[in-house]
């Protein structure tokens, strides 16, 4: 089947007016861009979570870690090696969240891997997803190809055992966190927009991963003190046909630091609404800081799983 996309607009914040918007695409090479994404540091986020399952909202947390790594396009790993050739700057998201149903809890983890330059490659490479809790464990990746991305999973439920297919080229969900974080290196898709929802979402409701259409916009936040942060905007996604709508709220100026989010759906006939709230962030090599002493950063993130 043949999706055909309807972008009725780009948005790209910055204070510049849109005859600019060339010079703009190239501010991921501005000195505060490389000073702030391009060190030895990662930047790890902390959100206090209300998570929907089972028909009720229930506690957790959930993380994320921002970082760049030049990542390969011929085989979608972490560069390791001397092929600087086949490689290219990426900005990596691993999102966590966890949270206790009852007696058992869930954790579920997702990888997003986006080129910074829009111009040397538009598409995110690669998004993987693994969700774990005490009935079993789930699998799902997509790897960007030319026409489209390759689906790729495991699953322990006897409906879900093992998934090969090719869906067509569409944004993907999971890419709008990485794309804010890019802008203006990024444009933010608004208006009818074929999107490929989260794989987080889609394991939780036992889906497959499809495009599917969704309704678009981006303006100013006007909610109430829940989310707080300087000049915040508020990103909403709202699906047509599974009515499942995501806001995420972040903050205009760079680095726009998402300060927290909402997702709401149907779980067991009921409309719950998913909520997480940022508590801390800290800037911090943490592969280099694996040593019982270092838990003093899970202490300054306010981290009780």
């Amino acid at each position: 089947m043949k999706y055909v996309y309807f972008l009725l607009g780009v948005v790209i914040l910055t204070s510049c007016n849109n005859k600019n918007t060339n010079r703009q695409l190239q501010l991921c090479d501005d000195e505060n861009f490389k000073k702030y994404w391009n060190t030895q540091n990662a930047e790890i986020s902390s959100y206090s979570l209300q998570q929907a399952q089972f028909g009720h909202l229930n506690e957790g947390e959930a993380i994320m870690v921002f970082n760049t790594e030049d990542f390969r396009k011929d085989k979608h790993v972490k560069l390791e090696s001397d092929a600087k050739d086949k490689a290219i700057k990426v900005l990596k998201l691993n999102f966590i969240k966890r949270f206790v149903t009852g007696v058992h809890d869930f954790s579920i983890y997702t990888s997003v891997f986006t080129p910074v330059q829009a111009q040397d490659f538009p598409s995110t490479l690669k998004v993987s997803n693994t969700n774990q809790d005490w009935s079993g464990q789930t699998f799902l990746q997509l790897n960007f190809r030319q026409n489209g991305y390759q689906v790729l999973g495991k699953s322990y439920f006897e409906e879900e055992i093992e998934d090969d297919y090719h869906i067509d080229k569409a944004v993907m969900e999971d890419e709008l966190w990485t794309r804010i974080r890019l802008v203006p290196c990024k444009e933010l898709p608004v208006g009818k927009v074929i999107l490929i929802p989260s794989l987080g979402s889609l394991r939780l409701r036992r889906q497959k991963a499809a495009p599917a259409i969704a309704d678009v916009t981006l303006e100013p936040y006007k909610g109430d003190s829940t989310f707080r942060g300087d000049s915040l905007f508020d990103y909403k996604v709202n699906y047509i046909e599974s009515k499942r709508s995501l806001r995420i709220i972040f903050e205009k100026n760079f680095p726009h630091t998402i300060v927290g989010w909402e997702e709401s759906y149907y779980d067991q006939k009921k409309l719950l609404t998913s909520r997480a709230v940022l508590k801390a962030t800290i800037r911090n090599p943490y592969w280099q800081n694996n040593m019982p002493a270092d838990t003093i950063y899970r202490k300054k993130l306010n981290l009780k799983f």
